[in-house]
């Protein structure tokens, strides 16, 4: 009786001290995730791009999104129309999701629901 009692004391304390691990990396990023879904939530379709063709799409005009500069390792995430986005020779689509193709790239194209 007594052992079934510390294993089970056992896993309520691990089950708390994950909870608050969980509470304390969401209260870290400050909502970054929140705004990170918010912004894909607006995004039709999104591209793949490499370092020079991102610089081409903000030289060209196009704002990157500020809540890419708030990931680790920091992300340009730009809304662009579909066809200057098709003219850059490194645009390979994507799901929108949280996928860690998405989460690994360095600048994204994101195209808007019209």
């Amino acid at each position: 009786m007594i052992d079934a009692m510390n294993r089970r004391a056992i896993k309520i304390k691990q089950r708390a001290a994950l909870r608050r691990w969980e509470y304390r990396q969401r209260h870290y990023a400050r909502g970054v995730w929140f705004r990170l879904r918010r912004v894909l939530a607006d995004a039709k379709e999104a591209f793949l791009l490499d370092g020079p063709d991102g610089d081409r799409l903000i030289a060209a005009g196009f704002a990157s999104e500020r809540v890419g500069s708030e990931l680790a390792p920091p992300k340009r995430l730009v809304f662009a129309p579909r066809e200057a986005i098709l003219e850059l020779p490194s645009a390979h689509p994507v799901a929108v999701r949280l996928s860690p193709e998405l989460l690994s790239a360095s600048c994204v194209a994101l195209v808007r629901f019209a």
